[in-house]
């Protein structure tokens, strides 16, 4: 099964600047994390951060936190249990006003739902807490979960691997953020093709 850009939300976990020097390869996975975030705002697919007690950890940088729809200041570690689930849920319809008799009768019927986006892209850190948290909870509340292993880090290679192995168990798909961006785009003739080209290659 592939991801596919109209079905995707993507979620940037607690990419903090009080918590980059301690991450294992932080420059490399805070790049591919602006990386996606960058290809995913041309494709339209939704973007949201979170940030773990901000007062303290700091914010995230502003090439992550201005391609953000919104961003969840949080003190569990599960941004789930902060409200991050309701976010990810379509927009309710509003009900068209008036009274069934003043409305034309196409008008009667309420109006569908958005669309619904039950692919959640996850980058972030750390990977064996706040990430895997979510990632966890978001599985239970039967979203499908990726995780950009590339695009995640944690302070050691052993939490941040064991966090990998415990969410593939759980039912999480483990990939890169240039798996992620070839599988939204899914053609050289795509008219993204070419911002991808430049991000990735």
């Amino acid at each position: 099964m592939l991801m596919d850009a109209d079905e995707s939300q993507l979620v940037l976990v607690d990419f903090q600047t009080r918590l980059k020097p301690a991450m294992l390869q932080a420059d490399a996975v805070w790049a591919n994390a602006a990386r996606l975030a960058s290809l995913a705002q041309a494709l339209q697919v939704p973007i949201w951060g979170t940030e773990q007690n901000p007062s303290r950890l700091g914010e995230m940088p502003p090439e992550l936190r201005g391609r953000c729809r919104k961003v969840l200041a949080k003190m569990q570690f599960s941004a789930v249990e902060e409200g991050l689930g309701e976010w990810l849920q379509p927009e309710p319809a509003q009900a068209p006003r008036g009274n069934a008799r003043s409305l034309p009768r196409h008008l009667q019927k309420p109006p569908a739902n958005a669309q619904e986006r039950k692919t959640i892209v996850l980058a972030g850190c750390e990977a064996h807490i706040c990430l895997m948290q979510t990632a966890l909870d978001l599985l239970e509340d039967e979203f499908e979960v990726w995780v950009v292993t590339d695009a995640c880090s944690s302070r050691t290679e052993r939490n941040r691997d064991a966090a990998y192995d415990r969410l593939a168990g759980a039912g999480a798909e483990l990939v890169t953020a240039e798996m992620v961006a070839f599988e939204w785009v899914r053609s050289a003739e795509h008219p993204d093709f070419k911002l991808l080209q430049s991000l990735f290659k």
